[in-house]
């Protein structure tokens, strides 16, 4: 474990060397800036959305709908910074021929992967938290409006970052940096808009379109985990403020139950093996 420490440390000099963390605070701080703006404009004008005689609440709809929309940019944010941290970690720094003198000290090739996994997952976790955390106190301080789970979320989003830190690890045994990163924000893309099939499915009672986005949701378990996130926030909300939300932008979340954190946990594991495998037989 020692040495597993000793290499994740190293990853995380090597990006402050190369400014990655620089670049995600900048992107990170623009991100903040902008989603305050518009939750204060939003709530400004809240009461043109309006009281009603339906019982909608609009300081819900607005506070649900933004932070909804907020945990996809943090998603995203989080995504970037796993593939940064990733994207050439091994294969990449093999071509540069930084890997081979690491290898060639008693190091085994499970421990480096291991603690280069380590300190990508481990600060791409903490980040989209800590992320999420300060969109939802800016909510909170903009609208008044707090949501109904607030530990689910934070712990789902942390779970699907670290799932795709995972696959862009595992990628980077067989890929070149840049193929790596392309094929990693194609995967992500791709749960999105499965995503987005199975809100679509729903709305029109399309059957097939709801079975895609199932089978998606469990062969890239991020979007399952991101779908059940956008449902903590609001589940306890009832009546016409529930069906609002979910027909409007923040439609698309979908509670699961324990068996998906579960299967999760074994997809996690199962990539990590397949990365193992593959560096293990890798000649570098």
């Amino acid at each position: 474990m020692s040495q597993v420490r000793v290499i994740a440390l190293f990853t995380l000099r090597e990006s402050l060397r190369r400014r990655v963390f620089l670049v995600v605070a900048l992107l990170t701080a623009a991100f903040l800036g902008l989603y305050a703006l518009g939750t204060w404009q939003l709530y400004r004008d809240v009461g043109d959305v309006g009281s009603n005689n339906f019982g909608v609440e609009p300081d819900v709809i607005v506070g649900a709908t933004v932070l909804g929309l907020a945990m996809f940019g943090t998603l995203f944010l989080g995504t970037v910074l796993a593939v940064f941290l990733t994207l050439g970690a091994v294969r990449g720094d093999a071509e540069r021929g930084l890997l081979q003198p690491l290898l060639v000290r008693p190091v085994s090739r499970r421990t480096l992967l291991l603690g280069r996994y380590a300190a990508a997952a481990g600060v791409c976790a903490a980040y989209v938290a800590a992320v999420f955390l300060a969109a939802t106190v800016i909510t909170w301080v903009m609208g008044g409006w707090w949501p109904d789970r607030l530990l689910g979320p934070a712990v789902g989003l942390s779970l699907a970052v670290a799932i795709l830190a995972a696959l862009s690890l595992g990628g980077s045994v067989f890929l070149s940096a840049t193929a790596n990163g392309i094929a990693v924000f194609m995967v992500f893309g791709a749960g999105l808009v499965a995503g987005l099939l199975g809100q679509i499915g729903e709305a029109l009672s399309s059957n097939t379109l709801e079975n895609v986005a199932s089978v998606a949701s469990w062969l890239l378990p991020f979007e399952g985990l991101y779908q059940a996130a956008l449902a903590g926030l609001t589940s306890d909300t009832v009546g016409f403020t529930r069906l609002a939300i979910d027909l409007g932008p923040f439609g698309g979340a979908e509670s699961a139950g324990p068996e998906l954190w579960l299967w999760a946990v074994v997809y996690l594991a199962l990539v990590g093996a397949w990365a193992l495998r593959g560096f293990a037989r890798r000649d570098l």
